[in-house]
């Protein structure tokens, strides 16, 4: 498991942010060596055209267009998102899904110096292990926190809802949990809208296991009952629901 060297930041308090503009996104480039049959380049989005964008032109094109985006990343077998013996790779997924859905979620955010520069207004590069470094999903879950709301994220508190407004709308559903273990990454997985074939899990009517897709130790296009409330695990000191339109 990928050591999470960035749950030690210590990010300023959402007073601060207050009082500034709203935070820059920390952006690095497409770049054409980020591909889906390479290992190389995971802090970069995927520089391929032939990748679909989410149609935003109404609720069904977002949907169907989701579904083209889950067929084409194919995280249960493309090279860019399979465990290795160190590291699972949850987060990148989730990046690239979320940025193919063009909706922000940080895969590099910026170092402490840089952060304090971008509040006080001034104009920071985004370069790769100078003024921003990768982040991880406990680090996210924190982002998610302080973060989320000024990049259009709005916290939810159940995955029924998660995953009707998901289903309903075409919308982002994000499931973000910490690990208890400090320096140790924890999981961040997509709540995706529902298809003929692969439904969420409901009791008496309403979603217990809302349908998700993730990188991890294992690799799903889809599931719901397989890995059930994994949010819950004892790993975990904390968790968090998200969503974006």
């Amino acid at each position: 498991m990928k050591k999470d060297t960035h749950s030690t930041y210590s990010m300023p308090t959402i007073e601060d942010s207050i009082a500034h503009n709203q935070i820059m996104k920390a952006d690095l480039l497409p770049d054409p060596e980020s591909r889906l049959d390479s290992m190389n380049m995971k802090e970069k989005p995927i520089g391929d055209s032939s990748i679909p964008f989410r149609d935003m032109t109404d609720a069904a094109s977002k949907r169907k267009s989701i579904g083209r985006l889950i067929d084409k990343l194919d995280v249960a077998t493309n090279v860019r998102y399979q465990r290795t013996v160190e590291d699972t790779y949850c987060n990148v997924y989730s990046y690239d899904y979320c940025y193919f859905c063009k909706v922000y979620l940080p895969t590099v955010w910026w170092t402490n110096e840089s952060l304090e520069k971008v509040l006080e207004g001034e104009a920071v590069e985004a370069v790769f292990e100078q003024t921003v470094d990768r982040i991880y999903s406990s680090a996210i879950h924190d982002w998610f926190l302080e973060w989320g709301e000024s990049f259009g994220w709005k916290r939810m508190f159940s995955v029924d809802e998660m995953q009707s407004q998901v289903n309903e709308n075409g919308g982002v559903g994000i499931i973000c949990a910490k690990r208890k273990i400090k320096g140790l990454s924890g999981h961040i997985v997509p709540v995706v809208p529902e298809t003929d074939l692969h439904r969420a899990y409901r009791e008496n009517g309403l979603v217990v296991y809302p349908l998700q897709s993730q990188a991890g130790k294992e690799n799903y296009n889809y599931f719901s009952e397989v890995r059930k409330d994994w949010w819950n695990d004892e790993l975990y000191s904390s968790y968090v629901f998200y969503y974006h339109e």
